[in-house]
């Protein structure tokens, strides 16, 4: 006799708490592992889902309410051994968000630092590595950390967030000549920060063209050209 496969889908929602990426975990309402914290996932639903982004992104508003602006697709983990309720397949997908449009951290939903992860069921501390792996690496050549930013930011402020996603510091005027040929970026006619300590810094917004897609390098932050 045959037997169905389980196919669902899991989101690693990432974003930046006290200087550090964190994951956003949910904790579970029914078995297996009730009451667990897990990354936010369900399953597809064939009537309604037309594709798996589709699902991951109704799942995800559906867990957290958040609509985010940009969802990727990660990679499909799958076998008999990650599920106990049989043969499964997930489609993973990773999402990042700034902290501001989080739930608060309570009963069932809390962010943790992906430098100090607990242990997860299923195999989603595997999916939630692969995820941070992914960012790093695709952060030294893309626009991707912008998304952890609010709607208005300053340069000095965005290059915080490319530092704490790579896990290290990142030359100044490199950055800003990065940043430049990125071509991602719009000044805000008008807006500046006054901040502190320092003197006042004009405030930048992502262009519409890349609010739902990646502006690209031909090579990393860091590289010497």
């Amino acid at each position: 006799m045959a037997t169905s496969i389980i196919c669902t889908v899991d989101v690693v929602l990432l974003t930046l708490h006290d200087g550090d990426l964190h994951a956003v975990l949910l904790r579970r309402e029914r078995d297996p592992f009730k009451q667990a914290w897990a990354l936010p996932g369900g399953y597809i639903d064939p009537e309604h889902d037309q594709s798996a982004w589709e699902a991951a992104a109704r799942l995800l508003e559906q867990k957290t309410g958040i609509v985010s602006p940009y969802l990727e697709q990660l990679a499909t983990f799958s076998g008999p051994a990650r599920d106990p309720r049989g043969w499964s397949v997930s489609v993973a997908y990773y999402a990042l968000v700034p902290a501001d449009i989080l739930p608060a951290d309570g009963e069932a939903v809390k962010r943790v630092p992906t430098a100090r992860l607990p242990t997860l069921p299923f195999d989603h501390g595997n999916i939630l590595q692969t995820a941070v792996s992914r960012v790093r690496s695709k952060s030294q050549y893309s626009s991707l950390p912008v998304y952890l930013c609010g709607e208005r930011f300053t340069l000095p402020q965005l290059q915080t967030v490319y530092e704490a996603v790579l896990g290290e510091p990142v030359n100044k005027v490199s950055f800003r000549r990065k940043v430049e040929e990125l071509g991602m970026l719009e000044p805000i006619e008008g807006e500046m920060d006054a901040g502190k300590a320092h003197r006042p810094a004009q405030l930048y917004r992502l262009r519409k063209e890349f609010r739902r897609r990646l502006s690209v390098l031909d090579r990393g932050l860091n590289s010497r050209s």
